[in-house]
């Protein structure tokens, strides 16, 4: 279980790493707004495995019940015991936030590009809008979400070994 928990770790940070180095160095010189979609599933990856990593982390010390390794079964037990235990809860809208804006793209009938932004149509023609600006706080959203997990897993080392 360790080893998965640094896995999720490390795999986070890549991402999170990735998504931002994107965002900040390549789309400034390349302006493409299909980057910015990029950007976004980096940044799903990295939440997903940030929260992983908390939740490997609570299992390893039988705070939470076993899992299935898939999305929505990680989501629901992050919901319902780790981020409420682990002082986490207002990153539970946010993750839900960005995996609905990964689906809407995967399945959106239409999309297109509009200066410094992408535009995303659902069935309905609902525009959802991906923007610089956002996907910014989302970053650094992200970066936070990231320090938090870092301070659980330092607190709870401490503990362990006191």
């Amino acid at each position: 279980m360790s080893e998965k928990f640094q896995k999720a770790k490390d795999d986070a940070l890549k991402f999170l790493k990735s998504a931002d180095h994107m965002l900040t160095q390549t789309y400034p010189l390349v302006k493409d707004p299909k980057l910015l979609l990029a950007v976004l599933n980096n940044l799903s990856i990295s939440l997903e495995h940030i929260m992983s990593a908390v939740l490997y982390y609570d299992r390893i010390y039988r705070r939470i019940p076993p899992f299935y390794d898939n999305f929505e079964s990680k989501f629901n037990i992050f919901k319902l015991k780790s981020a409420p235990m682990n002082k986490l809860t207002e990153m539970v809208a946010f993750i839900h936030e960005i995996n609905e804006l990964v689906k809407k793209h995967k399945h959106s009938p239409v999309e297109f590009s509009r200066k410094d932004a992408f535009v995303i149509c659902d069935e309905s023609y609902k525009m959802k809008t991906i923007t610089i600006e956002m996907l910014h706080e989302y970053v650094e959203k992200t970066k936070g979400f990231y320090s938090k997990m870092e301070e659980i897993v330092r607190n709870l080392d401490e503990r362990s070994f006191v």
